[in-house]
């Protein structure tokens, strides 16, 4: 089961009030009268793409525009994938329903499986679902990049497999490139700079601060600095605690009288008074404790003058780091590990840049080499796509017009940065233009009829030949592409008679392998529909609306003569329609197998 779009419902958009179009999963066409509004249909199959999202499409008086899909995605598909890493769930059937709503103030929301998601969510599923090829496709037909892309999409995996490679070389073989032309470009500029670094790295390799130094140096000032009181407080307190350092009797300090206590208590005949004796021997190991700490703060309490200025001294040398490079220590530090990275980059010294040339050169060989394989795959493909697209036209009514697909190189401009020398050429034209997408310039030509020059597609074909030149590339790439559904909007302007039988009949083969939704005004295409929809467009009371109707038997025959120039209300307009009909259901037939039932 292939993934395909199997409904759409459309509210406020443009001339259409309300509509849901049931969609075949072979061959729907719309048909509709000038103005009735078929082009809504592809206005909203673009913004349930993502697309941009125009005030204007919201019909007048309507609160909003919404228009809403349901896609049959299967699990393990691209567009599933899609679905699940945005958090949508499926429905109860398994199809998944896109929602896209535009408000007259210019806020477009969008919703995926019953979750708000980015608009741009919406863009990545229509990627792996819906094509849109209109008029305009035939504008881009004529941009060198667009025939490009039509040339690397129908050479398959094995070319894009060897681009990635060429891009990935091409974006070292930049970096390198740009690196040393700056390098070259700023060396005196970095080599001022790299002296300040140095400088700046001796001055506080010199100092040699650690982390913390400036806050410890500070406390330990503060104490040489106010030695004599800190000592006379610490001396009262141990004075307290222990007593006289004599052992004075009449001085016992806190310990002795606790001891003092601990007997009086341990010598009573009172339980109770007894009881409390192990809690002063808790305050007394206490005591103890404090007593030895404060000592030990006597001993290490320093107030020697030469001690003080060395402590000075070092809080002077670490605060004319401080004043240069940071705030605090710390900060001179993280400064120097940043200096250190900085330095490695500004190397201008010639075996540096030495190093990187040679660097340059060897990735400037492996691209020309990428670029080689890449245009080789390119020119094996032109050939094949040519006479491909030829035979597509053959069948279109353009017998005797033939495609030519020209690789040729893009040869670099003077002073172009990324110019790469390749094979071929004249000694000084040797430099291509190495672009993301190669060294190679790709055109479509087309010869009109035997003995015309080629000339580029747009120059030779009219507007009808370059409708059957786009529909003759969509069915030859049909097969290599991967997205399921496409859409024509009105690809066979210009196009009548036998061409337009053609036309239609390529369409319905296309739709063996694809979901083909065609908006068209010709009946000849629309003949070979598997399902038909036609927009009205009804007038009430001044108001003008359009829905969307699926028309079977009769009112397909009545609608097929409509299109043949209104010969709707005649016995010879309804007998043309029906033989139009025939020879199309007995052409799917034959292309199809008798054993495909219609749908």
């Amino acid at each position: 089961m292939r993934a395909v779009l199997a409904e759409m419902r459309i509210e406020g958009l443009g001339v259409i009030d309300e509509a849901t179009l049931e969609l075949d999963p072979g061959l729907t066409v719309v048909t509709g009268e000038t103005g009735a509004g078929k082009t809504m249909v592809v206005t909203g199959l673009h913004l349930l793409s993502g697309g941009r999202a125009e005030v204007s499409r919201i019909r007048s008086g309507a609160a909003k525009a919404v228009v809403e899909g349901r896609f049959a995605a299967p699990p393990g598909s691209a567009a599933a994938k899609v679905a699940s890493d945005a958090g949508a769930d499926p429905d109860e059937d398994g199809t998944l329903i896109a929602l896209r709503t535009l408000n007259p103030d210019g806020r477009s929301r969008a919703h995926l499986g019953g979750r708000s998601v980015p608009v741009g969510v919406l863009s990545d599923l229509s990627e792996q679902l819906i094509a849109v090829h209109g008029q305009n496709d035939q504008l881009k037909l004529m941009r060198p990049a667009e025939q490009r892309s039509v040339l690397d999409r129908f050479a398959g995996e094995e070319l894009a497999g060897a681009l990635s490679e060429y891009r990935k070389v091409r974006e070292e073989w930049v970096r390198v490139t740009t690196e040393l032309a700056d390098r070259s470009a700023r060396s005196r500029e970095m080599a001022r700079e790299a002296e300040m670094l140095k400088h700046g790295l001796a001055e506080i390799g010199a100092v040699s601060p650690q982390p913390g130094e400036d806050d410890e140096l500070l406390e330990r000032a503060k104490r040489l600095a106010d030695a004599d009181q800190l000592r006379e407080s610490a001396t009262g307190a141990a004075y307290a605690v222990s007593g006289s350092a004599e052992g004075d009797p009449d001085v016992p300090g806190a310990l002795g009288l606790i001891a003092d206590a601990r007997h009086r208590l341990s010598g009573s005949e009172d339980p109770r008074l007894r009881e409390l004796e192990p809690r002063l021997a808790e305050a007394e190991a206490l005591l103890v404790d404090v007593g030895t700490e404060l000592s030990s703060y006597l001993d290490s309490l320093d107030a020697d003058p030469q001690v003080l200025e060395q402590v000075l001294a070092r809080q002077s040398e670490l605060k004319q780091l401080t004043r240069k490079y940071a705030a605090d220590v710390n900060g001179v530090l993280e400064w120097a590990e940043n200096a250190a990275k900085q330095l490695a980059g500004l190397d201008t010294s010639e075996e540096a840049l030495a190093d990187l040339a040679r660097r340059r050169d060897d990735l400037a060989a492996t691209l020309a080499d990428c670029a080689q394989r890449v245009t080789v795959l390119r020119v094996e493909a032109a050939d094949k796509l040519a006479q491909a697209v030829t035979v597509e036209l053959g069948g279109l009514a353009m017998g005797q017009a033939a495609i030519e697909v020209i690789v040729s190189t893009r040869w670099a401009e003077p002073n172009d940065p990324h110019a790469l020398r390749v094979a071929g050429g004249k000694e000084r034209e040797a430099l291509a233009h190495a672009g993301p997408e190669g060294v190679d310039e790709v055109e479509i030509r087309l010869r009109a009829h035997d003995g015309a020059v080629p000339l580029p597609v747009h120059k030779a074909a009219s507007g009808g030949e370059l409708s059957r030149v786009m529909l003759a590339i969509e069915v030859v790439l049909a097969h290599s592409d991967p997205v399921p559904t496409l859409v024509f909007d009105e690809v066979d302007a210009g196009v009548g008679g036998r061409a337009a039988v053609e036309i239609g009949r390529r369409l319905a083969r296309l739709a063996a392998s694809h979901q083909v939704i065609v908006v068209t005004h010709l009946p000849q295409v629309a003949a070979f529909a598997d399902r038909h929809l036609v927009v009205d467009k009804q007038a009430a009371g001044g108001v003008t609306r359009s829905d969307v109707r699926r028309v079977d038997e009769q009112d397909r025959v009545r609608e097929l003569a409509r299109m043949l120039a209104g010969m709707d209300s005649t016995e010879t307009g309804r007998a043309h329609a029906e033989e139009l009909l025939a020879v199309a259901d007995a052409d799917k037939k034959s292309t199809r197998g008798k054993g495909r039932k219609k749908r």
